[in-house]
């Protein structure tokens, strides 16, 4: 498997749960109280939603210009400084979900090999407090953007569980849905 076979569908279709359990907490509650949830933490020393949303898709941007072997665009330090000043701005569920379309758009306009590239190729990943990872493409494919991605994404799902939004396993993976035999569906 391609390493654009393996990402970009991956990042798509989460994205795209992402953005429909916005869906789902804007028709649960009111305006107002939907955007509060921007503001949520599951524990004091974490990054609130609005942050986890932005990094999911940092994530994704990431790993689509580094595979590609392409500088970062300013408009994805923009969407880091915007996720990292999330806490003080934490702006609305329409501005979260433009951040989605946006990633979303920009997987969707890949290649469908945009991202292959040698495995072993050398991948240095800086990290914000300085530390460098030295990993391959492999690597930095399977260990730290997929894992930082479900960790971003996982962490907006529990924040918008423990904060009274009605998710079920059904809305963290709609896009196994077209994979279920229907002679195998239950009856209610």
């Amino acid at each position: 498997m391609s390493f654009t076979q393996l990402l970009v569908p991956t990042y798509t279709q989460m994205l795209k749960a992402l953005w429909g359990w916005f869906e789902k907490a804007q028709d649960q509650m009111p305006e107002a109280e939907a955007n509060a949830l921007l503001s949520a933490r599951l524990a004091p020393d974490m990054f609130p939603l609005s942050t986890q949303i932005r990094f999911a898709c940092v994530q994704a941007q990431e790993a689509i210009f580094r595979l590609q072997g392409e500088t970062f665009p300013p408009s994805l330090g923009a969407l880091v400084d915007e996720g990292r000043n999330a806490g003080q701005q934490p702006g609305s569920f329409a501005d979260a979900k433009a951040r989605i379309d946006e990633t979303i758009a920009l997987l969707e306009g890949l290649s469908p090999s945009a991202l292959d590239t040698d495995p072993g190729a050398p991948v240095a990943h800086e990290l914000p407090n300085g530390m460098v990872l030295d990993l391959t493409v492999e690597q930095y494919a399977r260990d730290w953007t997929l894992g930082q991605f479900y960790f971003h994404l996982m962490t907006a799902y529990a924040i918008l569980r423990r904060e009274g939004v009605e998710l079920g396993k059904a809305d963290y993976i709609p896009h196994m849905f077209p994979y279920i035999r229907p002679d195998t569906i239950p009856a209610d």
